[in-house]
């Protein structure tokens, strides 16, 4: 069904520069440069450690370790490319690759708690000795490793969800790799072997559980859903509530990247609008909903044909 309209007023807002990233601090940056170097090389050591005592938890969190490695060098190099001028073929820019980077680390790390799993349901109905003094030692250096990292980034899990989601890596991490030095503490004075499958089995749970939300909100990005933290209701009605506005249509709430945020929408005002007025919107679109991009679509006419958002 067709909208019939007059136009008045056409206002475009944004409140960014390149949808966040050409300010990216150096010292984020820094951070992730650092992660990626302590991690690889803990990664190294766990892989070796694992198979020198057969523990298969160890080997199970340097899957976990290596994915968040992966994540760190897609986000680095999917800001860079966020940076990117908009071109005639990419008019928003190249924020969105942003997105992709949390969907396909997501993707990857419960690809790999899965084959890790298999070979944990393998060993099941055998006894495999482990050699718990040199797990809980490694493990002791995981907790160091990942503490810090996720200590550098907590300032600025809350502007972006790769970091938030690097964050919540690092930080389960260091749990992990503490449930796994007690298990081989444990190991070590009891022989109890069957501990470090139980262990593996925790871990890929504690994986899962952290990995889902942000599988779910990236998917949900991807798909150009409202991002989560903006109550399009909310937004609705303070479209609504504003003065001389008659109703809205046509109103779309989107992320251009795991920063940024926008918003379409067409208000109908028989008296028309101000440029003030305009400005208005954005900067409150901007500072009471976090919506950085805003298109505003002033219609005179209160003959629009509208099904839902009139």
């Amino acid at each position: 069904m067709q909208h019939h309209h007059s136009h008045d007023k056409h206002d475009h807002g944004h409140h960014h520069d390149h949808h966040g990233y050409h300010h990216t601090s150096a010292t984020l940056t820094s951070t992730f440069y650092i992660g990626i170097v302590l991690n690889s090389i803990f990664v190294v050591l766990e892989v070796v450690a694992g198979f020198w005592t057969n523990s298969l938890a160890l080997l199970t969190d340097a899957g976990h370790n290596l994915g968040d490695v992966a994540g760190l060098v897609l986000v680095l190099i999917s800001t860079k490319i966020a940076k990117r001028k908009p071109t005639g073929k990419y008019t928003y820019g190249f924020g969105k690759t942003t997105v992709l980077v949390a969907l396909i680390n997501a993707a990857l790390l419960l690809i790999a708690v899965g084959a890790i799993g298999w070979e944990a349901i393998g060993r099941i109905n055998s006894t495999v000795v482990v050699q718990g003094k040199i797990v809980s030692i490694v493990a002791i250096v995981g907790i160091i490793t990942n503490a810090t990292t996720a200590i550098l980034l907590l300032k600025e899990k809350e502007k972006d969800l790769n970091v938030k989601g690097a964050y919540l890596h690092m930080a389960s991490d260091a749990l992990v790799s503490f449930g796994v030095m007690l298990s081989g503490i444990i190991i070590y004075f009891t022989h109890w072997f069957f501990l470090d499958i139980i262990t593996c089995g925790v871990i890929i749970v504690l994986i899962i559980a952290s990995t889902w939300n942000l599988l779910q909100e990236a998917l949900k990005l991807t798909l150009d859903g409202v991002p989560s933290g903006i109550d399009v209701n909310s937004v609705r009605a303070y479209l609504l509530g504003l003065e001389g506005v008659k109703g809205i249509h046509d109103l779309h709430i989107w992320a251009l990247s795991t920063k940024a945020n926008a918003l379409t929408s067409h208000i109908i005002m028989p008296n028309g609008a101000t440029d003030a007025f305009l400005v208005g919107i954005n900067r409150d679109l901007h500072e009471k909903f976090n919506i950085d991009h805003s298109t505003i679509q002033v219609e005179s006419s209160t003959s629009t044909i509208c099904e839902q958002d009139c």
